[in-house]
């Protein structure tokens, strides 16, 4: 397993008193290579989204997001989101320079994790954002990985306890092909993610399959 920063394994630690409050439960981990690059991508519905997968992959990866960048305006966060080597990306925007980052990440080993919508869904139906298909097909070597979450978004819900559930899966479609087009791949994965996790708003818990 390559190495974890102190800083990365600090700020999991912080997060798992709400990770045991949301009774976290993790599913697929073996899917997840423990070296080389990997392609963390996922549904997005809750702020702590990117928190329960960093806690649920820990035992595999550190997960390198590609954060919103005014993250790293909030006072004392900054050098925190840089020693968990977290990467600012200024949405809506085409970042160019955050995903050449994400690119030299991927080349050098590291898992890179992306959030495809863009942003949180608040219930509603996403367009797929290129980004994470852009990634794939310039580190064709990269190992895509599907990560669902359900039910972050009701872990403010007191006093009723959510029971928060992560998955880590292949992509049923298959690994991202030198002619595939990078809105397509992002596209397709989107769709995957939320045949599984339909969008939800905070503070509802997600509808059973079928229901």
């Amino acid at each position: 397993m390559p190495e974890v920063s102190r800083t990365y394994r600090f700020a999991m630690a912080i997060c798992r008193p709400v990770a045991w409050w949301g009774r976290l439960e993790v599913s697929g981990l073996e899917v997840i290579p423990d070296e080389g690059p990997v392609l963390i991508v996922g549904n997005h519905d809750s702020h702590w989204d990117p928190v329960m997968i960093g806690i649920a992959a820990l035992r595999r990866r550190q997960i390198r997001a590609l954060a919103k960048s005014s993250l790293w305006d909030v006072p004392g966060l900054s050098p925190i989101l840089n020693g968990m080597g977290q990467i600012p990306i200024v949405r809506g925007s085409g970042d160019t320079e955050a995903l050449r980052r994400a690119i030299r990440e991927l080349e050098g080993g590291a898992c890179i994790g992306i959030f495809p919508e863009g942003t949180i869904s608040r219930g509603q139906a996403m367009r797929a954002r290129s980004g994470a298909g852009r990634l794939a097909l310039q580190v064709p070597e990269a190992r895509i990985i599907l990560a669902t979450t359900e039910d972050s978004g009701t872990l403010a819900a007191f006093p009723r306890r959510p029971r928060v559930k992560v998955s880590f899966l292949e992509p049923a479609s298959g690994q991202a092909r030198p002619d595939d087009d990078p809105g397509e791949i992002a596209k397709r994965l989107i769709k995957e993610l939320r045949d599984l996790v339909p969008p939800v708003a905070a503070g509802r818990r997600a509808k059973a399959l079928g229901s």
